[in-house]
């Protein structure tokens, strides 16, 4: 059974999504929203999968002061968690250790591997909406004959990253993270596979990818992230061609 990791910030607006906010018509409460929606469905995809999901949250100390509250990260998220999943009994929740993402998704992985006899450990962030039960399942099908497993995005970015065995993860998460994980792999003499691509959700151009994939979806009756398509039906998202150029308009 894969422990699936899900680095997690609170959904505080101007922490979260900035990229969004910066180049798309969302505002920052907007873009922090859509980031808890893209939240509530990784932490739903795990659960409904064969794996144990284990939410890994910053120290109050560790974020940006004007982002700090007097509520701690790990109340807010175990919130979110408990009214997605209708309580956290079979949740883990830990605190993240490192200075860096690599860091953290290294001590996480290394930790639960190592220390903790975990047949497998999967990274993710909220990041990547169309994660599925079905993506999550089949990644650990492939972790039971390959040491590595990655869920490729565009732009050289990794929404999933598996391990059976640990790799050095010192700068393994820095742009282009799918190159770098692969080679980290095969560089450990391990085996590296791949699940399907999906879009990750962090600048405008992958609210372009995103926004006319989940409509296709509405319009092919097909299942859709619950959270991350109610967030875009509610803001009347849309994607439109105009002299040429994609834009992003809203009812």
């Amino acid at each position: 059974m894969t422990v699936v990791v899900v680095f997690a910030n609170p959904p505080r607006e101007g922490l979260v999504a900035t990229g969004l906010a910066e180049s798309t018509p969302l505002s920052t409460a907007e873009a922090a929203d859509m980031y808890e929606a893209a939240l509530r469905d990784a932490v739903l995809a795990v659960d409904r999968s064969g794996g144990d999901l284990l939410v890994n949250y910053p120290a109050e100390d560790a974020l940006p002061e004007p982002h700090r509250t007097d509520t701690p990260p790990e109340a807010e998220l175990r919130a979110i968690v408990a009214d997605t999943l209708d309580g956290t009994g079979d949740v883990r929740f830990e605190r993240q250790v490192g200075s860096t993402f690599g860091a953290r998704a290294g001590n996480a992985v290394t930790h639960l591997l190592r220390e903790e006899n975990a047949d497998s450990v999967a990274v993710v962030t909220p990041t990547a909406p169309l994660l599925s039960r079905t993506v999550v399942d089949s990644a650990a099908m492939k972790l039971r004959t390959n040491e590595v497993v990655i869920g490729p995005s565009t732009r050289g970015r990794a929404y999933y990253a598996g391990f059976a065995e640990p790799i050095d993860f010192e700068g393994a998460f820095d742009a282009p993270a799918l190159p770098t994980l692969a080679a980290r792999g095969r560089d450990a003499g391990l085996d590296v596979e791949f699940v399907q691509s999906l879009p990750s959700l962090s600048t405008r151009a992958d609210l372009l990818d995103t926004i006319p994939l989940l409509r296709a979806r509405f319009a092919a009756e097909r299942i859709v992230p619950d959270y991350t398509a109610a967030f875009v039906h509610e803001h009347g998202l849309d994607v439109v061609v105009e002299d040429g150029e994609e834009r992003i308009v809203r009812d």
